[in-house]
Parts: C-alpha cells; sequence; structure tokens
C-alpha cells in the first residue's frame, strides 16, 4: 500500500465548552464530555468506507471512529529525541479503548481473547464482546462482524486484497463467536485483523451495499468506535462522543478537524497564532525546525515519535541498464544516506539499511557497512565493476530516477541522489530526475514506465511480511520475462526470484516464531544481494499541540488517537 494519515480541525475554539454539541445529542447518542478539540491538517480523507480506503488520511479517521477485532497495545509513550516533554498520557489515566501499555503486542478490542488456532493453521476461532451497540442502535454480534469483513473482500475496493487472498469464508458459528477459514496458513493473520480498514460496520446501515461490489458509502460512518460522525464537509469534520460506546468515554467533548488542504503554510500560521488545538500532517521540514524550536522555548508542545513508513528507491529490472546487476549494486553502494537525512530531511528521520524498519521484528540492517572504511571498498569495486560491464566516464550507465513532485522530501532527495551518486561512482553513472504527480505515477510504476522511482510505503499492519511480500513476491513470471503479476509488478521493480516466493510462503505459514525470523533475515540477505529495492530512510511523526493540552501521542503504528486529548481546566462531566 502506500498510505498516509491525518485529521484536521476548525478553524476557533470561542465559546462555551461544548456549546456547538448541545442539540438534541442525547436522543442521537451523542454525549458531552468536557471541551471540543479543535485539530489541524493538511490532508483530507478521500473516503470513510472502510471497504475502499486505503490512505493514512481515510484509515486514520477510521481508527477513530471504530473497532477491530483487535488493536495493538500502545502507549503515548513517543520518541522525543529532542528531550522536549512530549506531553504523553500520564500513568494514572483511566485507560482509552484502545488499551495502555507499551508492548505493540495485540491485544482484543472486540474480541475478548486472542484466537484459538486450529492445527493447521486455516482455522480462527474468535470470542466476541457483549454489550456492544453500533451507532445507529443496532447491535453488535458475531453476525454483524462476519457482514463487515466479507463486505470488505466482496466490494471489490483498493484493499479488499488484503483479506481476499487469504481469507476461505467468514462465518458466526455462535452469537458471539466469530470462525474465520483461511485459503492457506498466515502466521501474521491475526495482527492483519488489526487494520483499521476491518472495522465493524451495522448491518442495519450498510446492508443493501453489503453485497454488490462498488457499493461504497464514502460520507457514512456508522460503527461501534468512541466518535460518530457528525458531518463531512469539504473542509471541516466534526466528531462527536457516542453515549453508548462500551468503553471508557473520550477525555473530550468532540472533534473538530481542519483540512488545509494542501497548504502547510496555512496549517502552519493557524498553529502559532492559536486557531488550532493541535496540529498534525503535513508540514515542510523547515516549519518542523522552528516549531520544535517554539515548543523548546515552551511556545507549545511537540511530540516525536519513530514512524513505520519507509522510503525506497525502486530499481526497475527491466529497464537497461538497471537490467545489469553490476548497475544496481553499485547504485546501491553510492547511496549516501547520512547526507540525504542532512540535506533532504533536516534531520528529521533515521537512516534505514533494510526493507524492515529496526522497530519491527525480523529486521536485519542489510545494507549497512560494517565499518566506516566499507564505503571507499565498496565505492571501488563498484566503480571497477562498472568498467568491467562497458561504462566509462564517456559512456555513463544512464539512469532516470522518477519522484511525485507532490512530495518536497523526495524531491529534495532525488536533488541530493542526482548530485551525489555519479560523484561517488566517479562519473560512471549519469543520474537525471523527472517530476510526476503523484496519482499518474503510481497510476504507471506497475506498467513498467519508469526505469526508478521514489516511493514511501505506509504498512497495512506491523510485520516483517508486510514490508517482503508487497514488493518481492510474484505470482506470475520467469527470471527472463521478470514479475508479470504480483507485489514486485505492482511496485515497479519486476523482481523475480524463485528462491524469495519459496521463503515468502515458508515464512507465512511458518509456526515457530524464531524459524520465521531467521526465514525473515534470508529473504532480506536476498534482496540485498539482488537489489531490486534500495532502502534509503524512514519517517519520523511529529505533532504539535497548544500549551497545557494533554494526551497528544502518535502511536509506533502511525495511528493518531483523538479520545486521549483533552484541554487544560475543562472537567469532564459524568455521562
Amino acid at each position: 500500500m502506500g498510505l498516509a494519515i491525518a485529521l484536521g480541525l476548525v478553524s476557533g475554539c470561542g465559546g462555551e465548552p461544548g456549546a456547538e454539541v448541545n442539540r438534541g445529542q442525547e436522543e442521537a447518542g451523542l454525549m458531552q464530555t468536557g471541551d471540543r478539540i479543535i485539530l489541524g491538517t493538511t490532508l483530507r480523507p478521500r473516503t470513510l468506507d472502510p471497504a475502499d480506503a486505503y490512505e493514512v488520511s481515510s484509515l486514520n479517521l477510521i481508527y477513530n471512529l471504530g473497532d477491530r477485532l483487535y488493536t495493538y497495545d500502545f502507549n503515548a509513550d513517543g520518541l522525543n529525541s529532542d528531550g522536549l516533554d512530549t506531553n504523553a498520557l500520564n500513568s494514572d489515566s483511566k485507560s482509552s479503548p484502545n488499551p495502555g501499555g507499551n508492548s505493540g503486542d495485540l491485544v482484543p478490542q472486540l474480541a475478548t481473547e486472542l484466537p484459538q488456532i486450529s492445527d493447521d493453521g486455516l482455522t480462527y476461532t474468535i470470542p466476541l464482546r457483549s454489550g456492544v451497540t453500533f451507532h445507529d442502535g443496532t447491535a453488535f454480534d458475531a453476525a454483524a462482524m462476519a457482514f463487515s469483513l466479507e463486505r470488505f473482500m466482496t466490494q471489490g475496493g483498493k484493499p479488499a486484497f488484503l483479506l481476499r487472498d487469504i481469507v476461505d469464508r467468514v462465518e458466526a458459528t455462535g452469537d458471539l463467536e466469530l470462525t474465520i477459514h483461511l485459503q492457506q496458513p498466515f502466521a501474521a493473520f491475526t495482527a492483519l485483523l488489526a487494520f483499521p480498514g476491518l472495522s465493524a460496520l451495522s448491518p442495519t446501515a450498510y446492508g443493501e451495499s453489503g453485497g454488490a461490489a462498488g457499493g461504497f458509502q464514502p460520507e457514512q460512518w456508522v460503527g461501534t468506535g468512541p466518535y460518530r460522525l457528525r458531518d463531512m464537509e469539504e473542509n471541516t469534520i466534526h466528531l462527536e462522543v457516542f453515549a453508548d460506546y462500551w468503553g471508557e468515554p473520550p477525555a473530550n467533548g468532540g472533534v473538530d478537524i481542519q483540512i488545509y488542504k494542501d497548504n502547510p503554510a496555512n496549517l502552519f500560521n493557524s498553529f502559532r497564532t492559536g486557531q488550532v488545538d493541535v496540529a498534525y500532517l503535513n508540514f515542510d521540514p523547515q516549519q518542523i525546525e522552528t516549531l520544535m524550536a517554539d515548543a523548546a522555548a515552551g511556545r507549545g508542545q511537540a511530540v516525536v515519535t519513530q514512524g513505520v513508513a519507509v522510503t525506497l528507491m525502486v530499481l526497475n529490472q527491466q529497464q537497461p541498464p538497471l537490467d545489469q546487476l553490476p548497475v544496481r549494486r553499485a547504485i546501491a553502494a553510492a547511496v549516501d544516506r547520512p547526507l540525504l537525512l542532512d540535506r533532504a530531511l533536516q534531520g528529521q528521520g533515521e537512516l534505514l539499511y533494510s526493507l524492515v524498519p529496526p522497530q519491527v521484528p525480523g529486521s536485519v540492517p542489510v545494507f549497512q557497512p560494517q565499518e566506516s572504511a566499507d564505503r571507499s571498498t565498496m565505492l571501488a569495486q563498484a566503480q571497477a565493476d562498472l568498467r568491467a560491464a562497458g561504462y566509462g566516464p564517456e559512456n555513463p550507465a544512464a539512469v532516470e530516477l522518477w519522484y511525485p513532485n507532490g512530495s518536497p522530501i523526495r524531491g529534495q532527495a532525488a536533488a541530493v541522489l542526482q548530485s551525489s551518486i555519479p560523484q561517488a561512482l566517479g562519473g560512471l553513472v549519469d543520474l537525471t530526475v523527472q517530476g510526476v504527480d503523484s496519482a499518474t505515477g503510481f497510476s504507471n510504476i506497475g506498467k513498467g514506465l519508469y526505469p526508478s522511482f521514489l516511493i514511501s510505503w505506509y504498512p497495512d499492519f506491523l510485520d516483517g511480511d508486510n514490508y517482503l511480500h508487497p514488493f518481492l513476491s510474484c505470482e506470475a513470471g520467469s527470471a527472463a520475462q521478470g514479475c508479470t503479476q504480483g507485489g514486485a509488478q505492482s511496485q515497479g521493480s519486476f523482481y523475480w526470484s524463485e528462491a524469495v516466493n519459496r521463503l515468502i510462503a515458508q515464512e507465512r505459514q511458518a509456526q515457530d516464531p524464531q524459524e520465521r525470523l531467521e526465514i525473515l533475515a534470508q529473504i532480506q540477505a536476498i534482496a540485498a544481494a539482488d537489489v531490486p529495492y534500495i532502502p534509503l530512510w524512514q519517517d519520523r511523526d511529529y505533532a504539535f499541540s497548544q500549551t497545557g493540552v494533554t494526551g497528544v501521542t502518535i502511536t509506533p503504528s502511525q495511528n493518531f488517537p483523538l479520545w486521549t486529548i483533552a484541554k487544560p481546566g475543562i472537567p469532564k462531566s459524568d455521562p
């Protein structure tokens, strides 16, 4: 996938606490639990239909409106490498709808226990929570959860393959017991069930469009989460507290989301003038630097976490000269990650030496030189290999690098790579860069139109498989043709490896965790040797809040909980 997240705000926070909320909310299942939060963002959700939502802006809003069978056990402890007060949740805070802790383990949400898995790994039996109500008053049960998962698979939306390619059938085997049958074992299946798009939906509200492909409801939401959707306009979204929520109520009285569409400058100015309480996604690096300095001086607060999104350079193995292994290896050796981090990201990221980021189990830094002297040795060898392949200063290997021109950071990174790679390789590679709008780029990358491309990847779920399978797997192809159908084709590398296909199948079916980690390591080693992709950097995530606002956090799964956020001096009323 290549997700992207966001939430936004309304332009101002005047008036009595919750004055905007009191319009017969009790009759509509809404309640007042404190002051409203104004949240600002530059990203507008394309859709709220979980069967078609595959962008971070949509999925993060769904994350706050709905519940899934499982969620991640994360506390609000963010990475704060600059030593600032991250304003995380207090340790004595009440539990939130997403239980506390900091382990990153999967915990039940609409389920009551982790699944019982059959010996063959094909059948998952899941007991469900009782007393849960949808926003329209419909009771939640196993039939409703089965309906929601079946709808996700059959509607034909962008993320449908996540379940459709794995699940054979879903059935309610009791009022509060769900049974899922897989087509083949998949070791990361429980983690997949935490994907925000697999939220429970009311069969009453979605039933008519439940079975027909394409019957999406992009501006409707009727789930079971702590908030319900009041309205969704072009530049504002209003969330109200759901009075009948099964868990702890939010620490605020609702959220107004103000969307400064594709305009970081307006979001930046609105936050600095106090028009929004919290700002999240997206700021330019210089704006982040300014807001970090403001926070250090006591003018606002900053939360900084290590993100799970990664940026990679895709190398199309079906286009010359990248069809030659010496060229791909030479480019990989010439990438100066510290230079990229300094000049393109202004230090706002982490160096990445594997397709799998280091906080995900099984990550191995296979692209990292063991010693600083190794880089000089690697570059000398790369130049020798390029000369042996027939390249010289007069006839360098000519490579085009494309990037989405709507991403300033990737545009700056492309410029750094354009100057640094030829220099590091003694002029034996000529790298030119081209920008293309994101929609066109991602539409064409699977068609093989780009020799190389800078992509950012937001995982569907936190498991090494989701950083390897979507890029390296191939359902059809050959060594001569490359990948003609599958993940490697859709991501633009067209990589084909029988060994990697076999290992991916093995890690997906492995029941022993240690065995699975060893297989993941083997896959990464092969990928580093064949170089269909070059890992470049890993994002940091930044959120900013006004002084005194509490409970702002970004989870390591790159979700942004809203129910934990509260304003100072506003007591939470009783339900």
